[in-house]
């Protein structure tokens, strides 16, 4: 029975092993069966700690993938050889999550063939009893489980793996390895299955594959994964993601994860009001008033009424129903290359998808103004910025000539899928002076720059010393569970109450109160929108150190931790291939990245508010080694 062979010049054969009376652990009529957690080749996710952390060719790597297999049995079991043997090593591996006591077996087969085997985990009284040279037949006792004060801080078990070579004649020989080395260490490391047959349950967990291919044919046509390679992710903690291999990304996408990802007080305040009681707004319950009380704290007296929602998207729709059903108008104007949700009538008001792919083009109530960016728009340099807050009073014009006015102006306070764009000074004074003077409403989309992110304000909107109308905010909101809010004045939510009932079953449920009042507390007490100006700061100041050093990293831009730089050549054209292989790369390095803009030559930077100067200093450090490659330089 052939298992494989080794680049070491080995054939390993089990053919003359006789497997047949296997006994490992000493069993009795009313001894515990065998239990069998973790096999070979298994990915262990746990393991991406820096005690398992190496530097590979593209970053940091983590040994997360099993070598052996564990059987977990109470300590002082006692462990047999499985065939004739002799004692290789006899060492203790005292370190906290370590093999502990361990015992290396060396086995002879037939015509000078040879290999190991590994027993770890046992009590320290195991060492006493073997010393090198030994010589053991099928049966005899090697030693017992360790208790978890001995075995190297693990719950009592034994790790059980195969060798062909012990390389340097180690003591301590790996029992994990990286998920990129796995090929090379299965023609080392054969898999122990073939000897426990009856005792190792078969089954594998979902290919990769297998995963894609159903969700391509099962859920939605439209619906895109990051990557050409797509990533299988299982966890998050903070600002990373872990994928199914268990290596860890650093996040510098996901601002829907706005206090980290699983915040342990925002799944505890979850968890706990979902055990009490979940239902809608038609009942009393304190967490709505609680949570309502917390998010007006932060706002201008002026915006005193909220309307809770599960999405931006909704925000953005009841926002503009809020601006028709008070003004009596239709027309909306918006900003080129925004984009406000996924209904209808948020597409309607999105440059950003109506002019892509798939779009129909303005619709006939929808009034676009130029992206105003300095850099390489319309208008260019301080001294012309200007001119972009004049294009709102020409569209308002632009709707009267056709008899009608106009009922609001929706704009984000920087612009996201437009290419992280600051607002030019005065800007959004200009338009909603403009907008206010026919009697039309002005919304701040604050979706994406929210709740302290831009560092020096809580809201994006206090950039520019403006009051909206109205506030929409969503994604970080929840951190990842689904919530939006809308915030208005009193006068519009009268205006708006015009005797249809607005109902949302989800909207302000108390489980979905107690997590955004939470989600706040927490950006209060860990000080998050200071660490966001300080690391916003930081990151900003060190992506234009090095750009001195790489010409082709231009605009450096945004506030906060909601930044952006361009990739260009020397006459600004745009080099979107470029940004995509940057963005590709950093994944290769454990980052997460992604572009965006008019050109989508534009690398966004919007990590969870927890970032720090250490993950700033990492993703500078990447950045740099990927633009000295050959394709940015040369290609």
């Amino acid at each position: 029975m052939s298992v494989g062979s080794t680049s070491l010049g080995h054939e390993f054969e089990y053919n003359d092993l006789d497997v047949s009376n296997f006994k490992m652990a000493q069993r009795s009529k009313n001894a515990p069966t065998y239990l069998f957690a973790g096999g070979y080749a298994e990915t262990r996710p746990f393991y991406s700690t820096s005690a398992y952390e190496v530097e590979g060719n593209c970053g940091p790597e983590y040994r997360t993938v099993h070598l052996g297999v564990d059987f977990w049995l109470a300590d002082q079991t006692p462990i047999h050889a499985f065939c004739d043997a002799e004692v290789h090593r006899v060492h203790d591996n005292n370190y906290d999550k370590d093999y502990g006591p361990t015992i290396i077996l060396k086995h002879l087969l037939a015509k000078g063939k040879f290999f190991y085997s590994l027993f770890g985990h046992l009590s320290k009284d195991s060492l006493t009893r073997l010393q090198k040279g030994d010589v053991l037949k099928q049966g005899d006792l090697i030693g017992h489980i360790g208790t978890s004060e001995e075995n190297g801080g693990w719950v009592a078990h034994l790790h059980f793996q195969l060798m062909l070579s012990m390389f340097d004649d180690v003591s301590n020989f790996p029992g994990v390895a990286t998920p990129n080395s796995i090929p090379v260490w299965k023609e080392i490391c054969p898999d122990p299955a073939i000897l426990f047959k009856e005792l190792i349950p078969e089954g594998k967990p979902t290919p990769q594959e297998e995963l894609l291919t159903y969700r391509k044919q099962h859920a939605g046509k439209s619906l895109s994964v990051s990557y050409d390679q797509p990533l299988h992710m299982v966890r998050g903690v903070g600002v990373h993601l872990m994928d199914a291999t268990g290596r860890r990304y650093l996040d510098t996408v996901n601002n829907v994860a706005h206090v980290g990802h699983e915040h342990p007080r925002v799944v505890k305040a979850g968890r706990k009001q979902m055990a009490l009681l979940n239902t809608n707004t038609r009942y009393l319950h304190e967490a709505l008033n609680n949570f309502t009380k917390e998010l007006l704290s932060t706002l201008p007296d002026e915006l005193s009424v909220v309307h809770f929602v599960n999405s931006g998207s909704e925000a953005n729709e009841l926002a503009m129903r809020m601006c028709r059903a008070v003004t009596k108008q239709k027309d909306m104007i918006a900003v080129e290359v925004g984009y406000h949700g996924n209904t209808q009538g948020c597409i309607d008001i999105s440059s950003y998808k109506f002019d892509g792919k798939g779009g129909a083009g303005t619709p006939e109530h929808t009034h676009i103004v130029p992206l105003p960016d300095g850099f390489r728009g319309i208008y260019r340099g301080e001294e012309e910025s200007h001119k972009y807050a004049a294009h709102i009073q020409e569209q308002v014009n632009n709707i009267k000539a056709k008899g009608r006015n106009v009922a609001g102006f929706i704009c984000e306070s920087i612009i996201s899928c437009g290419g992280q764009i600051e607002l030019p000074d005065n800007y959004l004074k200009t338009a909603y002076a403009a907008v206010r003077n026919e009697g039309g409403l002005c919304i701040a989309d604050e979706i994406q720059v929210g709740i302290g992110r831009v560092g020096t304000h809580y809201w994006g909107f206090q950039l520019h010393d403006v009051i909206p109308d109205i506030v929409t905010i969503g994604k970080p909101l929840g951190n990842g569970h689904p919530l939006a809010a809308v915030i208005c004045s009193q006068d519009i939510a009268e205006g708006f109450a015009n005797g249809m009932e607005y109902f949302n079953t989800f909207g302000g449920n108390p489980v979905s109160c107690s997590i955004g009042l939470e989600v706040l507390r927490v950006v209060r007490d860990e000080h998050l929108q200071k660490n966001a100006f300080t690391v916003g700061t930081y990151l900003k100041d060190s992506l234009c150190q090095i750009s001195s050093q790489f010409p082709i990293l231009q605009d450096i831009r945004g506030q906060g931790l909601f930044l952006g730089f361009e990739l260009a050549d020397e006459d600004k054209k745009p080099l979107p291939k470029k940004a995509a292989y940057l963005s590709d790369r950093m994944k290769d390095f454990g980052i997460l990245m992604c572009t965006d803009g008019k050109d989508n030559n534009t690398i966004k930077i919007k990590p969870p508010l927890v970032f720090s100067i250490e993950n700033a200093d990492e993703l500078v450090l990447r950045i740099e080694t990927i633009l000295n490659e050959d394709f940015i330089q040369k290609g």
